[in-house]
């Protein structure tokens, strides 16, 4: 019985060793590099809204990054005044002072998943370069379109202002036909470039009131507005994010969760529950004492045992 005792007593401290604790931190990290982290978005399972859970990742190096059906992609900015993010395509030509469209065709255009809140930005425009002029029409749009958009939804426009004034291009000519077009989903997207070299993605920049200018990027919108349970932890210095079992609201406060807020008017924590880790910790020291009390009654002097029958002082568990 002596080694049954041992055996459980390196059970218990392997147990020990591997189970995480907590630093008394936030579980829910507010940067990833240089990029601020807040509500809805979160890089970890269980922070921010649910609606976007696994969508954005943070590497330990801080590369901010969006997961999407057609591949992993580089965050290049986030706003939450103006909920947008901005992606770029590695895939997508940049003029660089005006290099060739050569090997600039995408083998997985850039698309959104449908089913969460993230949208492409009106704000984006496309120019495809060196359209077959047998599958995809090609010409400058009426005036009217501007009215009457809808009409035109199928005119690859080559009198569009970017195909004239490429960013970044400085006026050199790069060589190449050029015509704009907003597709109306990824299909649109992926149709257009069997017939097309490449493509870039620009979107109009605010720089100053009522004044924008053209960028390489893709811009993608997302709104989904604090809650004001959401609101309340983070007034209370907590964190917004859910239970990653039933999607359910937690507020993260230091090395503790709540359902509410962190901390109420009195200054009193309200409803904690320990973390995950923390746990861990305390239940793996309540086992060491149970472990030891158990021994220490099995076999203290006279203890009465009844061969063959389990009873409240021969049973292990």
């Amino acid at each position: 019985m002596a080694t049954l005792f041992c055996y459980l007593i390196s059970t218990l401290l392997m147990l020990y060793q591997h189970a995480p604790t907590s630093a008394g931190k936030l579980p829910c990290r507010n940067t990833c590099g240089p990029f601020p982290i807040n509500y809805p978005i979160g890089v970890e399972d269980g922070c921010g809204s649910p609606f976007l859970r696994r969508i954005f990742t943070c590497s330990d190096s801080g590369e901010f990054h969006l997961r999407t059906p057609s591949g992993i992609y580089a965050v290049i900015n986030v706003s939450y005044t103006d909920p947008h993010i901005l992606i770029m395509d590695p895939f997508t030509w940049r003029c660089n002072g005006g290099a060739g469209v050569t090997n600039a065709a995408a083998t997985v255009p850039f698309s959104l998943d449908t089913s969460t809140p993230l949208r492409l930005s009106t704000l984006n425009d496309y120019l495809f370069f060196n359209c077959s002029d047998k599958e995809v029409i090609m010409e400058p749009k009426p005036i009217f379109c501007r009215r009457f958009p809808e009409q035109c939804d199928s005119i690859c426009d080559t009198g569009s202002y970017l195909c004239r004034n490429l960013p970044d291009c400085g006026g050199v000519a790069i060589g190449a036909s050029c015509c704009a077009y907003f597709p109306d989903g990824s299909e649109s997207l992926r149709m257009m470039l069997t017939h097309c070299s490449g493509y870039a993605g620009v979107y109009w920049r605010n720089v100053v009131a009522e004044f924008q200018e053209p960028e390489y990027g893709i811009r993608v919108d997302f709104d989904i507005p604090a809650t004001a349970t959401c609101t309340r932890c983070q007034n209370s210095g907590g964190r917004c994010g859910f239970d990653v079992a039933t999607n359910e609201f937690l507020c993260f406060c230091g090395n503790k969760n709540t359902t509410t807020l962190c901390k109420d008017h009195g200054g009193f924590p309200h409803r904690q529950a320990v973390v995950v880790g923390t746990v861990t910790g305390v239940s793996v020291a309540g086992a060491f004492a149970g472990a030891a009390v158990w021994y220490l009654k099995k076999f203290k002097p006279g203890a009465a045992v009844s061969h063959g029958v389990q009873s409240n002082e021969n049973r292990l568990f």
